[in-house]
Parts: C-alpha cells; sequence; structure tokens
C-alpha cells in the first residue's frame, strides 16, 4: 500500500455543508493499493457515484473536480442510480484514462445484462468499462438465475472477452451477502465483491465469522474487498428512504469526529476499500478521515459512538436485510 500526496482546492460553500460545519482547505495524502489482481492501483477511498444521481450537471461537474483534485482514481456507479451514469460524461469526456471505472447491472438474465451495459457505454459516453457489477445478488433465486447458462455472468463474461469490459464484480447488501459471495467466488472468477461493513454489523457474531472466511478466500485469490455503509447511523427514524434532506436510503453520521472513526475502523484494515456515501455533502470530512493516521480506533471509542449516536445495525438478516 502506499500513499499519493494532493493538495485540495478551496470548496466553495454552497458544495459541502455538513450541518453548518464547512470544510475549506485541506492536505490530502490518500492511501492506495492494488485493486485485487486487476492491475489496478486504486484510491483506497472510492468514490460513490450513486451522490450524482439526483444533483443538476453543475453541481456533479463541481464534485467531480473536487473527486479529481483529492485524487480519487476509482469511481463506482450503477446503471439504477437515478442520473449518475449521465452526469459522470461530461467529465469522462475529459478524464477517462484517470480513473478506474465501476458501473452495475441488477439484471439477472443475460440479455438484460447486455442490454444495460450497452445504456451504460452509452450514457456515460465510453467505449470500454472497467468493472461492471451484479448488483444486489443476494437471493437464491436471482443468484440462480445470474449464474444459469444465458444468465448475467455468462453475458457479462462475454462482454469481457469482446474488450467492453476488463473485469466482473459482484455486490450485495445485508448479513447474508457474506455468505452469498461466498458462494458467487465458488461459481466464477469475479474480481471484486462489495458488501456492508461497520463496527456495529461485525459486531454480530454470524456475520463476522462469514465476513472472515469471506476475507481469507479473497486473500487467497487476490479479489479486491469493497466496502459500504462505513458511515451509517442507521435507517430513518421516520421508516422512509426518502425526502426532504435525505440524500442516502440511511441515516448517516453527521458529526465528524464520529465519522474519523469510522473510516478509520474501515481503513485500518489494509484489505478494505471505502466506498463513500450518496450523501456528498460528507465527502469532505471522509477524505480527511482516509489521508491522516489510519489506526483503528479502540471498541471501548467504538461502542462510546455507539451510545452517543445512537448507533442501530442496518441490516438483521430479516426483514431489514432487503431495501
Amino acid at each position: 500500500m502506499c500513499r499519493q500526496n494532493l493538495r485540495l482546492a478551496s470548496l466553495q460553500p454552497d458544495k459541502f455543508l455538513m450541518g453548518g460545519y464547512v470544510r475549506t482547505m485541506f492536505e490530502t495524502t490518500l492511501p492506495t493499493a492494488p485493486f485485487g489482481s486487476t492491475g489496478h492501483q486504486s484510491t483506497r477511498v472510492i468514490f460513490g457515484a450513486a451522490a450524482l444521481g439526483s444533483m443538476s450537471q453543475e453541481r456533479a461537474d463541481a464534485t467531480l473536480a473536487s473527486v479529481g483534485e483529492w485524487g480519487i482514481n476509482h469511481i463506482d456507479t450503477a446503471a439504477s442510480y437515478g442520473e449518475s451514469e449521465d452526469r459522470l460524461k461530461p467529465w469522462l469526456a475529459n478524464h477517462r484514462a484517470d480513473v478506474f471505472l465501476a458501473t452495475k447491472t441488477g439484471r439477472r438474465s443475460g440479455a438484460g445484462a447486455r442490454e444495460e451495459l450497452e445504456k451504460s457505454l452509452e450514457r456515460m459516453g465510453v467505449d470500454h468499462i472497467d468493472m461492471v457489477q451484479l448488483h444486489n445478488l443476494v437471493e437464491d433465486d436471482e443468484w440462480e438465475r445470474a449464474h444459469a447458462p444465458g444468465g448475467a455472468v455468462e453475458a457479462l463474461a462475454a462482454a469481457r472477452d469482446e474488450g467492453l469490459i476488463s473485469h466482473v464484480g459482484v455486490t450485495g447488501h445485508g448479513l447474508r451477502i457474506a455468505g452469498m459471495h461466498l458462494r458467487s467466488l465458488q461459481a466464477f472468477d469475479f474480481a471484486s465483491i462489495l458488501l456492508p461493513i461497520n463496527f456495529i454489523l461485525l459486531d454480530n457474531p454470524a456475520y463476522r465469522m462469514d465476513v472472515e472466511a469471506l476475507l481469507a478466500l479473497c486473500a487467497e485469490r487476490g479479489v479486491a474487498v469493497q466496502t459500504i455503509k462505513s458511515i451509517a447511523r442507521g435507517r430513518w427514524a421516520d421508516g422512509e428512504v426518502s425526502g426532504p434532506g435525505k440524500f442516502s436510503w440511511y441515516d448517516p453520521l453527521t458529526d465528524p469526529e464520529p465519522i474519523d472513526r469510522a473510516v478509520r475502523y474501515v481503513l485500518s484494515n489494509e484489505q478494505f476499500f471505502l466506498n463513500t456515501t450518496s450523501d456528498a455533502r460528507k465527502l469532505p470530512v471522509i477524505v480527511e478521515a482516509a489521508s491522516g493516521d489510519l489506526t483503528a480506533p479502540t471498541p471501548d471509542e467504538m461502542r462510546a459512538d455507539i451510545e452517543a449516536e445512537g448507533i442501530t445495525p442496518l441490516f438483521d438478516a430479516e426483514e431489514l436485510d432487503r431495501i
């Protein structure tokens, strides 16, 4: 693992507001690491371009300018993230070579996955995508369809052979996903996996055991491990996933100090990459936390944050596993 040193230009006050708290100028020294066996040296902070999904083009352009200034060289989007792929298009016209570009398909049939891939290429104005991921592959019936002859896995492997994409990955939510990723890796040579990781989720013994088994297999095979939900406080109190002031389907932490500890908790494990939240207002404090000392917080510190911030698990392996 290494770090790349960059200086962040001044942020406009209307770009990144966090409860009246504005980040302006700070040094970024983002860590980088090989992204599995892909051959790409990725920043360990990956820009979650779901943040662009409901933005105006002007705001998306400003956000991507900051992403570039921070030196983030890996972008993760999805066909289902609103207008995200469209918002990326103008920026990619000048910066395609600067980033590892990943998107996702939620289709399980081969024909559907191919159709969505072709639309993604068109929407982003590119002729090649570095990685396409099977989005949220957690349900048994969907897994069977995706892996069956004529399914999405076969279609994406064919697109890889054609040179339209370079790698195939798989993602998912919930406490069942680590076990499902183990199953997926036994069936196909995926380049990366993505799953939720934070302190309160890994405090669940069953989930932690599955995650540890998954990490061991990923290390053995050179599979990249992407994490999501690092700064999740829990579900929204009103039970609604969207509404005024809600830029992610879960309630994220807002105070910089707990965010700093949550980011360090993830990145202290050198196997993990951290995908940023869809709430772009949190980007500066995440980047600043990732640019500093990545020593893991103590369990006592994390438990104190759980108490003070009212942090609850996003998933429970039952109804809350489905979003």
